[in-house]
């Protein structure tokens, strides 16, 4: 009785009614896009900066992120990936080996990280193959050429095809020297990576600088919250090789950073919203709360008990939300998946944006989460609130309501 009543009187006045559940499906469509589109930017964000060279997880001596010696190496990468090919959230792993050296062509030098890379599985992991502008990627057949970033290239002044010469120091402190081809010409879009990285395979690394089949480090991917959710499994699996485990955190804590400081920002103007449109929603009906109390007084001197006519205002305001905020879902839910569809451009930001590794369009993501995080604040908020008239009505007398 009380739900058939409560929904009949929210239509008793339907200009108000229809002027709240716009108000409440406006702002519910906007905070369905909103943290659809924010939340997609971070996986964005994540999945391209990560992948470019790094990997969604990375297995490691301990100590070698602050000290990255190549003499800090795991011996028995072989073993490590067997263990990680066993788990199902783990799509692909790929072990590598990084040497700080001096590259030089002619009178010309630079310093460089050199990566030693598995050409067969690297880009299962990483997408910097893929990022490869003029010539091509690495091979399996490859032995002596290596793969450089723009800004590198154009600091040594080499073309496709060009010598170059490298000089490090190997895993026992000797020297590693080599004379590698260009093969390829990278451009990541990041100054940082085009400009100090190189690749050459991992079998020529491993002769070069003395590794004897060790590496520095074994990165895995695969869908990246099914990589998040299983961290600490890949933990065990990291402590029994003697090892350590960091997460796309750790590896990449610029990116965390943002992220946190971006969210923070994001959640207070998210807040600030719901609370807005929950009072001015609050405010009106509490006001039609008071036009009722000679209607209230009549119900009471009928027989209804304060507490019937509490709880009916109560349904009221909770079926006004519901059905405000539902009309809002649907509306987000069907602008969010056309944009999620198309993406949204940002003309002119390239730049700007390419030094996040994120491209120039950005698509919102989707999820139940994401869908009902905002509107299922704006219902419960205002459920919550509820008390507030329904404790007004617990007061009421029959005589001096009637008489108000």
């Amino acid at each position: 009785m009380i739900a058939s009543l409560a929904w009949r009187n929210i239509w008793r006045q339907p200009t108000r009614t229809s002027l709240s559940i716009a108000g409440m499906a406006f702002t519910s469509l906007l905070l369905v896009f909103m943290l659809s589109f924010q939340f997609g930017s971070y996986d964005t964000m994540k999945s391209s900066m990560l992948k470019i060279s790094d990997g969604y997880g990375q297995f490691q001596v301990a100590g070698y992120k602050d000290d990255p010696e190549i003499s800090k190496a795991i011996t028995d990468p072989g073993a490590l990936i067997a263990d990680l090919e066993s788990l199902n959230a783990v799509a692909a792993s790929t072990a590598r080996s990084t040497g700080f050296t001096l590259l030089a062509n002619g009178e010309r030098s630079f310093a460089a990280a050199i990566v030693g890379i598995d050409p067969g599985n690297e880009p299962k992991v990483t997408t910097l193959s893929t990022l490869v502008s003029e010539g091509r990627a690495l091979t399996t057949e490859d032995e002596g050429v290596v793969i450089i970033g723009d800004g590198l290239a154009r600091n040594l002044r080499l073309k496709l095809g060009d010598p170059v010469t490298m000089l490090g120091t190997g895993m026992d402190g000797s020297v590693a020297a080599d004379v590698l081809e260009v093969v390829g010409i990278f451009k990541t879009g990041m100054v940082e990576v085009d400009r100090q990285i190189a690749q050459m395979p991992l079998n020529r690394f491993d002769d070069a600088f003395l590794m004897e089949g060790a590496v520095n480090t074994v990165a895995v991917t695969g869908d990246f919250y099914d990589i998040v959710n299983i961290t600490p499994v890949l933990r065990e699996i990291a402590a029994r090789h003697d090892l350590i485990y960091l997460d796309w955190g750790e590896i990449n804590p610029g990116v965390k950073s943002a992220i946190a400081l971006d969210m923070t920002t994001g959640m207070l103007m998210y807040v600030t919203l719901v609370v807005v449109v929950v009072f001015i929603i609050l405010n009106t009906l509490y006001m039609s709360v008071l036009e009722r109390t000679r209607e209230f007084g009549m119900l009471l001197a009928l027989g209804m008990k304060p507490s019937q006519i509490g709880r009916l205002v109560w349904a009221e305001m909770i079926f006004l939300s519901l059905l405000g905020s539902g009309i809002g879902i649907v509306l987000g839910v069907a602008v969010t998946g056309y944009v999620q569809s198309v993406g949204i451009n940002f003309e002119g930001m390239d730049e700007v944006l390419s030094q996040w590794g994120l491209p120039s369009r950005m698509y919102p993501n989707m999820t139940p989460f994401r869908v009902l995080m905002g509107p299922g604040a704006i219902v419960g908020a205002i459920s919550l609130l509820g008390i507030i008239p329904y404790r007004r009505t617990l007061g009421l007398e029959p005589v001096s309501a009637m008489a108000s």
